[in-house]
């Protein structure tokens, strides 16, 4: 199955900013883990942008997923791309 890569940008203040969505964020997160089509997930160290390794049929499951999480949706997640990957190793 193919996979994706993700790399986002977060909101300016974003530590504040998410509060409030966090905790539905972390659950989807945690659905998409359980169900096999989230690998990998989480911020740079600075909190400027966003990483994911997702593993799906195609590029709408991904970008469907990504649109409904709470941060996009409140703006914590201000762009994103996706592009699919070839794992070497």
């Amino acid at each position: 199955m193919p996979k994706y890569v993700l790399w986002g940008s977060y909101c300016e203040d974003v530590l504040e900013k998410r509060a409030a969505y966090r905790q539905a964020h972390l659950d989807g997160l945690a659905k998409q883990k359980e169900d096999g089509v989230l690998i990998t997930i989480g911020p740079t160290k600075d909190i400027t942008k966003v990483f994911g390794i997702y593993e799906a049929e195609n590029e709408a499951i991904v970008r469907q997923l990504i649109e409904s999480d709470p941060y996009w949706q409140n703006q914590i997640w201000t762009d994103y791309e996706i592009k699919e990957w070839i794992q070497a190793i």
